[in-house]
């Protein structure tokens, strides 16, 4: 249940800034949950190959315990590629002939 509101929250954000910038809503939102879940598998195997190489077998870990240990991954995952988003948009935002002539003080 947790993780369906940590899909749900993900998914709002990439939407909300897809939204912002003009650009496809829903396929930067299923992006944006992708991201998610590719963050926590690679932690899950970074997680594994680590606990084998010092501590031995993983099957002695419990799933539960690998995936909150590859939980950070994925939210890092999700926070550098909305923040990659959101820069690179900035960018390549056009800027509206209104507000040029604005920034004169003429109105």
């Amino acid at each position: 249940m947790l993780g369906l509101l940590l899909i749900y929250y993900i998914g709002k954000q990439f939407y909300q800034l897809a939204h912002e910038y003009d650009k496809h809503v829903w396929g930067y939102a299923i992006l944006g949950v992708v991201s998610y879940y590719a963050g926590t598998l690679i932690g899950g195997f970074i997680i594994s190959i680590v606990y084998t190489i010092w501590i031995g077998s993983i099957d002695s870990l419990n799933e539960w315990v690998l995936s909150f240990l590859s939980l950070p991954f994925g939210i890092l995952a999700c926070y550098g590629l909305h923040k990659y988003l959101t820069n690179s948009w900035q960018k390549n935002r056009r800027v509206d002939l209104e507000m040029i002539d604005q920034i004169g003080g003429e109105e």
